[in-house]
């Protein structure tokens, strides 16, 4: 896989980053280099208290767990409500981690996919008008990534095309199920038809490990299980055929794309040495992951070093889980001492192409 991620980069058309009719959104650029956050998060307290009141019983928060990670979540929550629920604190933040710009998608505790269609659908509605809201208070620094309620793709579809139109959005958060069942699953096809059709971006979000009975001390579906979710997800988007039959789908996995990046080969020989894995698809399964983009939360810096020399500098963006414990807490700064050229890319450069972003600098630049 080494040395082919610019290459499939360039095949599939980088440049093309939104639908032909969309203007560039003018974003602010403050340095030598336009910096983007993929991967941030708002919470609408409108759409918890809608939930709440409507299922009352509805899931809170991250499955499997234990008392002692749920305390130190309430703790956590205690602390950054209002960066995750606000504005001024989160622009704040910003300027002290030197982000141009965070584009900001729901909490995935916020999907309610489990809802009834209808009630998903006015669910949806609200996280969505609570962040186009959020932007509109910071144009220049914002852009909104919304959600929709896949238990019902023609809902899901009116959604989207509703967030694009109407808010101007540029992407749509999914979880890495729906339900019991796969994103493969041929239901899901016209939505994943239509966000190829439209140029918008999804990213991909896990919320645990949804078979996590093993994981629920040390909060272990969220260290492994959300990397664990996210492969499975993608395992089955490769070899179910869905990046087969929509080679111009944009997606973007979180958290540095799971644990597929790094052990790909496997999936290649089984491709080459099983009849039942070349069912949907008709190239090595990492020639579909090359096309994919991957965030740079990973951690450590050895493991970022191995992303770029395996998958391509043009395929990964600036990620930090803002404003959660399990974010980066230096974002910038863990880019450097990349080649220039490749920061810049990750900075913020491939962000601004998949969403359509055109930096200006302020008056007080030359």
């Amino acid at each position: 896989m080494a040395g082919h991620g610019h290459e499939q980069g360039h095949e599939q058309g980088q440049g093309r980053c939104c639908g032909p009719d969309r203007e560039t959104i003018a974003v602010r650029q403050r340095g030598a280099h336009l910096v983007v956050d993929i991967h941030a998060h708002l919470h609408v307290a409108a759409a918890e208290a809608r939930l709440r009141e409507a299922a009352p019983d509805a899931p809170r928060g991250l499955p499997f767990s234990c008392p002692a990670s749920d305390a130190v979540n309430a703790r956590m929550f205690q602390t950054i409500g209002a960066k995750l629920n606000g504005v001024e604190e989160r622009l704040a933040d910003m300027d002290r981690l030197g982000v141009d710009v965070q584009a900001i998608s729901p909490n995935p505790a916020q999907y309610c996919y489990s809802t009834p269609p209808e009630l998903g659908r006015e669910l949806a509605r609200l996280v969505n008008d609570g962040i186009a809201g959020a932007v509109a208070r910071a144009p220049d620094r914002l852009v909104g990534i919304g959600t929709v309620p896949l238990q019902d793709c023609g809902m899901a579809i009116a959604e989207m095309r509703r967030c694009i139109a109407d808010h101007g959005m540029r992407g749509i958060e999914i979880g890495t199920n729906i339900g019991e069942r796969e994103l493969a699953d041929p239901e899901f096809r016209s939505f994943f038809q239509a966000a190829e059709e439209l140029g918008v971006l999804l990213l991909l979000h896990p919320l645990g490990f949804t078979q996590g009975q093993r994981l629920s001390e040390h909060y272990l579906n969220n260290l492994i299980g959300n990397p664990l979710e996210s492969t499975v997800a993608l395992s089955h988007l490769i070899f179910g055929g869905v990046l087969e039959d929509h080679p111009g789908l944009k997606l973007c996995v979180v958290h540095g794309g799971g644990y597929l990046p790094g052990y790909w080969g496997r999936m290649d020989h089984a491709w080459r040495a099983r009849e039942d894995c070349r069912q949907h698809i008709s190239r090595p399964p990492s020639s579909y992951l090359r096309r994919l983009w991957f965030d740079t939360l990973v951690f450590d810096r050895a493991q970022l070093d191995a992303l770029v020399r395996s998958h391509g500098a043009d395929r990964l963006c600036l990620g930090s889980d803002y404003p959660f414990d399990m974010a980066e807490p230096d974002p910038v700064g863990f880019l450097g001492g990349l080649a220039e050229e490749d920061r810049s890319a990750i900075l913020g450069r491939n962000a601004a192409a998949l969403l359509g972003l055109a930096p200006v600098a302020p008056p007080d630049r030359p």
